[in-house]
């Protein structure tokens, strides 16, 4: 490995991707309650040092759903509601309920920088800050999740989870590429603008920065901020996940089952006698295993997949299991959909009640997440191919996500076809032992988001 001198790895992004690496925000675990409360004062901090003022809105111990709206703004309800809002152009969030003209001309007047802080679930809060427009919108936002996945073992002795240990030019540490080198890069970018708006340069168009809570879990942080208005059909989101240098703008569908096998117990030397659910089983995973891979390939996002994550049943080697229930992960590309999938788990069913008399089959669905295709007129994607080439040179790949993202539940809650992903570092290192991220990565990552942030605002 080519060795990289530690004088020459010193940015702003580097430097704040190894404080937020040594602060625990697992889940789970810790959770995001310190790491939130460092951002928050991040942000906070540097508002001030660029002579702005902070219109600080603090939720602290009010949850999500223990009034309609609160200080922040927001909308009460479900997804379906706060689509229908943003569409109408009665705007929540940070806008409250005025209209987006309105909203422009408060921003204007009032010429302070949002700061809100929003319990998304129980002692877990969205931090969310807001740079005003001259215009009303559409607003950018880096959208970054602040949670880690478990901190796990199997970390070198040398290189702690929470160690932020450099070496050889790359950053060890869990978070370290998923994502908080991205969550660093998208700060200093939105703080870069902050320093240009303090300084005069008048802003045209919104700067928004979001941190998220529950990613790694069931996304219920973005899922809030939907919830609330301020993720909306109208504006751009960008997630900093690591994506190998691409700009990522597809995702699979992610649908998830839980599949019972009700049985017959009786006596292993009698299993005429019982209903082996655990045999029921099988012919349903089998054949679940055997339509998925049937099911037709897409051009961008490839090939559906099915995984039987987690499996349980019987409670005796001498027993005819009377129960067997299995966690099925699919993903779905177009055009196999849920309903598609839904019809596949009849069939299972059915096929699993005919071969095993007496057993009955049921299924219930856990998570549905629709899939995301790529929209080649997106101006946010043109907006970010040119940073990417401005910055690097070169034109930036456009490719798809393997997994979901926070962009990719409001892309398909909403409708929204400018949400996209581009970060420093390989999905492949995350959510592993020694997980890192290189210093040219952070470095070339917090340059385009810049670029991107100063073309969008200031309308270059």
């Amino acid at each position: 490995m080519e060795m990289v001198n530690e004088a020459e790895t010193k940015s702003e992004a580097w430097e704040l991707a190894r404080e937020l690496v040594r602060i625990d925000s697992s889940d789970p675990g810790a959770y995001e309650k310190e790491i939130g409360e460092f951002v928050y004062g991040w942000l906070r901090g540097r508002i001030l040092e660029a002579g702005l003022e902070a219109d600080e809105r603090d939720e602290a111990g009010v949850g999500a759903e223990s009034r309609p709206e609160s200080a922040c703004g927001g909308v009460a309800g479900n997804c379906k509601d706060a689509a229908e809002s943003a569409e109408s152009g009665a705007g929540r969030g940070a806008e409250g309920r005025a209209s987006r003209g309105e909203v422009a001309a408060a921003d204007r007047k009032n010429g302070k920088i949002l700061l809100c802080r929003r319990e998304a679930l129980p002692g877990r809060y969205n931090v969310m800050a807001r740079i005003p427009g001259e215009k009303p919108g559409p607003a950018l936002t880096f959208i970054c999740h602040m949670d880690t996945v478990m901190l796990g073992d199997g970390w070198d002795e040398a290189r702690p989870a929470l160690g932020a240990v450099t070496e050889n030019g790359r950053l060890y540490g869990r978070g370290a590429c998923d994502m908080k080198s991205g969550l660093a890069c998208a700060l200093t970018a939105f703080s870069g603008i902050l320093k240009k708006v303090g300084q005069g340069v008048r802003p045209v168009r919104p700067l928004v920065f979001i941190g998220t809570v529950d990613e790694e879990d069931f996304m219920r942080g973005v899922e809030a901020a939907i919830r609330w208005g301020w993720a909306t059909k109208r504006d751009w989101y960008l997630d900093t996940e690591p994506t190998d240098g691409q700009i990522q703008v597809a995702h699979k569908g992610r649908l998830w089952f839980e599949l019972t096998m009700e049985g017959i117990t009786a006596h292993a030397s009698n299993p005429w006698k019982g209903a082996d659910a655990i045999a029921a089983m099988a012919e349903a995973v089998s054949l679940i295993r055997r339509r998925i891979k049937d099911c037709p390939a897409h051009h961008d996002l490839g090939i559906s997949t099915v995984t039987f994550g987690q499996i349980e049943g019987g409670y005796r080697p001498y027993v005819v299991p009377d129960c067997c229930r299995v966690w099925i992960d699919m993903r779905l590309v177009p055009p196999t959909d849920t309903a598609a999938a839904k019809r596949i788990m009849d069939e299972a069913v059915r096929t699993a009640e005919a071969e095993i008399p007496g057993v009955k089959g049921s299924y219930v669905v856990t998570g549905d997440r629709p899939y995301v295709e790529k929209d080649d007129q997106s101006p946010l994607l043109a907006a970010l191919r040119r940073a990417a080439l401005g910055v690097t040179g070169r034109e930036a790949e456009v490719g798809s996500f393997n997994g979901y993202t926070d962009t990719a539940v409001i892309a398909g809650t909403l409708g929204n076809k400018n949400c996209m992903s581009y970060g420093p570092g390989s999905l492949e290192l995350a959510h592993k032992p020694n997980e890192s991220v290189p210093f040219e990565d952070v470095r070339r990552c917090g340059k385009v988001l810049g670029r991107l942030a100063e073309d969008v605002v200031f309308g270059n």
